[in-house]
């Protein structure tokens, strides 16, 4: 293979600038929101003693699962010697360290009292998921950094085993910090709707679709920029083939999760909350995530080949980022809202709430919250693209 040229962002259009202008104003909007809830407490937001993780907690889990995946692309070239995908595995680790950091920066900020973080990165306890997880996060940082020093270094990339090396610790860090986060509700055994060995499973096949779209959005907006097409027709015909792949997996795996509840009796009833009674959250499922977030993109990537193919991978690449967010709110907010079972096979009567519905309608200072994540990370990608030779160079340059 030819050897790959690389280069920064030098010249940018308008459109650049007012993209990176409205990201930063939602970032400052967002660390507004945060004083706001750190100031005024948790009466301002729409969260309650029931519904504990909000809509910060949405786009934070989002961004962190769609990091892992976003580092697959890096992981085809070095991993599986996919050559092919090599010329983008730069660009696959900057994404991945900077969507990780934007869903960090929302969970932070999120949990009331940041500065209690340093009680959290010292003080363990290793039967708790969350106390993995800090390790899981830092470490990914860590190692993808790594990973970007073998591929960008003269005198190591010479060479090809270091970067196998590195590209196959990072491959199966990737698959660990996607099956903690997974594990986070998997464990959770007291709330109906979470509990179960498959979420992890679900959630790695979320973050090969979710990551996957960044990945192309990325790419078809630095085009623009640089003014030449960085993904070539093949390159195009493989990312359609592997959203197609992804959208399966994740619509197959969510129908063995629900199917399995069904079965259940004891779950029968939480999934009949949320696939049929739920209001909101059962729209969210049918409409957000199933709908507009997989069966329609599958459409058009199917029905939208050859010289339509350009048109409907830059439409389903949006489409399968909104279905993830609908896939988030319906997981955590959804199975939050249906009540506990304290006491299973027996009925419990109190004035609290016991056997209740929760109600949960998210507040504005949530909302750009979690949307000045999605925002952080855009902004760290334009930022490493613009100091940094990323992105490939087309031969035809």
């Amino acid at each position: 293979m030819a050897k790959i040229a690389y280069q920064k962002l030098t010249d940018h259009s308008a459109f650049f600038w007012g993209l990176l202008g409205l990201h930063v104003l939602v970032i400052a909007a967002g660390l507004g929101a945060a004083l706001y809830m750190e100031h005024h407490g948790h009466v301002v937001t729409g969260m309650s003693n029931q519904i504990v993780w909000g809509t910060p907690h949405v786009f934070a889990v989002f961004l962190i699962v769609a990091a892992s995946g976003a580092l697959n692309v890096a992981s085809f070239s070095s991993v599986f010697n996919k050559l092919a995908y090599k010329p983008y595995a730069r660009l696959s680790g900057v994404l991945a360290v900077a969507l990780l950091l934007g869903g960090l920066a929302v969970l932070v900020l999120d949990l009331g009292r940041p500065d209690r973080l340093i009680v959290a990165m010292t003080t363990y306890n290793f039967r708790s998921i969350f106390a993995w997880n800090i390790y899981l996060y830092t470490g990914f940082i860590a190692v993808v950094a790594l990973y970007l020093f073998v591929m960008m270094d003269r005198r190591v990339s010479r060479f090809s085993m270091p970067t196998r090396i590195v590209g196959g610790f990072a491959f199966f860090w990737r698959f660990a910090l996607t099956t903690g986060t997974g594990a986070i509700f998997g464990f959770l055994i007291a709330r109906d709707a979470y509990s179960s060995a498959i979420m992890p499973v679900l959630f790695i096949a979320a973050s090969f679709l979710y990551g996957l779209a960044f990945t192309v959005l990325v790419l078809l907006t630095m085009s623009r920029e640089v003014r030449h097409e960085l993904i070539s027709e093949d390159m195009l015909g493989k990312f359609r083939g592997l959203f197609i792949l992804f959208a399966l997996s994740v619509l197959y795996f969510t129908a063995v999760l629900h199917l399995t509840k069904l079965y259940a009796p004891g779950t029968r009833d939480v999934e009949a909350f949320l696939l049929r009674d739920g209001g909101i959250y059962t729209l969210v499922f049918w409409i957000g995530q199933i709908g507009i977030g997989l069966l329609l993109p599958l459409a058009i990537l199917v029905f939208g080949s050859g010289r339509h193919a350009w048109r409907s991978v830059a439409i389903a690449a949006p489409l399968f980022l909104i279905g993830g967010v609908a896939q988030m709110y319906f997981t955590i907010i959804g199975g939050q809202a249906f009540p506990l079972s304290l006491f299973p096979g027996m009925e419990v009567s109190s004035s609290f709430h016991d056997g209740a519905v929760a109600q949960y309608w998210p507040s504005l200072p949530e909302v750009l919250l979690g949307l000045s994540g999605v925002s952080l990370a855009m902004v760290l990608t334009g930022v490493a693209l613009k100091l940094l030779p990323f992105l490939p160079r087309p031969a035809s340059v």
